[in-house]
């Protein structure tokens, strides 16, 4: 059965991306290729555990078993080792990753306490676009009487684009609310939707 924000991705917002900026071949149309969540645990002193406790919780996010991550080298002003575990990730593909997004855009942004849209300065000049989740209680799974501790994470998304610019209109049609779109929403007249536009942007 095909994920039904995939379809939305090929029946809404290929056509879009398609009328915008003028693409000739299908293959030139955006899409995102892959989602990466990894957290880090950081200087914590409890190591083991709070790596048990990173990668249950990003287990239970993203649906996917999540893989150990290393330090590449050491930094001495880090107390940092080669090869010493810093954090877990996990890498999403095909009908997961599209399952995550639309939790992520749909029902964990919005969870986020006063908040006005997500940065749209966070490309890299190759679109792909990584967004920061401060803890893992915006996302409805999370049982919160049972976190042990706050776990935040990085979500990296990886598309095809040529540049940001085409980046961020794939990301916009697929509803991912950014700062500067929910501006325009909400200084917009009442005939062009100001009120709902404002209590969107909230």
């Amino acid at each position: 059965m095909e994920n039904e924000f995939y379809r939305h991705y090929k029946d809404r917002v290929v056509p879009a991306l398609r009328e915008r900026h003028k693409y000739k071949n299908v293959h030139q149309i955006p899409r995102i290729e892959k989602v990466v969540v990894n957290t880090s645990i950081g200087s914590q002193p409890d190591v083991k555990q709070a790596l048990d406790e990173a990668k249950a919780e990003l287990a239970l996010i993203t649906g996917q078993q999540p893989a150990e991550t290393r330090s590449k080298k050491s930094i001495a002003n880090f107390k940092l080792r080669k090869d010493q575990l810093i954090g877990a990730k996990v890498t999403l593909r095909g009908d997961r990753m599209y399952e995550f997004l639309e939790r992520l855009i749909k029902a964990a942004l919005p969870r986020i306490r006063d908040f006005r849209g997500v940065s749209p300065r966070s490309f890299d000049g190759h679109g792909n676009y990584t967004l920061g989740v401060p803890d893992q209680t915006i996302f409805p799974e999370v049982e919160l009487d049972k976190i042990k501790r706050n776990i935040g994470f990085d979500v990296t998304i990886v598309t095809s684009a040529r540049t940001d610019e085409e980046a961020k209109s794939l990301l916009s049609e697929m509803g991912m609310p950014f700062a500067d779109r929910a501006k325009k929403l909400a200084t917009a007249s009442p005939s062009e939707g100001g009120p709902a536009g404002r209590e969107q942007a909230a």
